[in-house]
């Protein structure tokens, strides 16, 4: 007889099948993704530079050495006159052609010879001019020229002294050469007194105390 139970399955057995499925990656699995990414991109950055670098001679020093930053100055325009300078249509001497009809937003009202610093002072010849800007800007010039500039030097240091004590002075300079000394003094009532030789020429202006040093910059003599 043959024996059945070998063949036959056992009664209350149960078998067992693994059912494959997805595994779900852990997080260190995407850290490890990410940092091989970045790793990555570097790797790609570092050699687009470093062929730049080389097909560009100049990169390097481009990036290593900053560049300047420009400067920028702002310049205020020049005042000029609102109000109309003197007709000067009659003769004058060179000396007094050489007077501007207008300083900045001044403008000449008036001339007349001084006859006082002409006689007192040995000068060839003086002139005293007005400088109005129409309102209450008025400036007094004084103007002499003498035969010499040593006859100049002199009567500039006395108009200095009389004026009182410097606040400011220096050289007068024509390019580089030295033609004169200048010297600005506070006056009375808010003016100052702006004295300067230029060879045989001497000036002096008096005015407001904060229009002195430009008129006296501005002065083409």
């Amino acid at each position: 007889m043959t024996d059945q139970r070998a063949n036959s399955p056992r009664t209350g057995a149960t078998a067992s099948v693994a059912t494959p499925g997805a595994r779900k990656a852990s997080p260190a699995v995407y850290r490890r993704r990410r940092l091989v990414a970045f790793v990555g991109l570097l790797v790609i950055v570092l050699a687009v530079v470093l062929v730049v670098g080389l097909v560009w001679p100049g990169f390097w020093r481009a990036e290593a050495t900053p560049q300047p930053v420009p400067t920028v100055t702002v310049t205020a325009p020049v005042p000029t006159p609102t109000v109309k300078a003197m007709d000067r249509s009659g003769d004058e001497t060179a000396f007094q052609k050489a007077l501007p009809s207008t300083v900045l937003q001044l403008a000449l009202g008036s001339i007349a010879e001084a006859k006082e610093i002409k006689e007192e002072q040995d000068a060839l010849e003086a002139w005293t001019a007005e400088y109005s800007d129409g309102g209450s800007g008025e400036v007094t010039l004084q103007a002499g020229q003498w035969a010499t500039s040593d006859e100049a030097a002199q009567a500039a240091a006395a108009w200095t002294k009389a004026a009182g004590e410097a606040e400011r002075e220096g050289d007068v300079k024509v390019g580089k050469k030295v033609v004169g000394q200048y010297a600005i003094m506070p006056a009375k009532d808010g003016k100052a007194v702006a004295v300067w030789q230029n060879g045989t020429a001497v000036l002096q202006a008096t005015g407001p105390a904060d229009t002195m040093e430009d008129f006296y910059a501005a002065f083409p003599l």
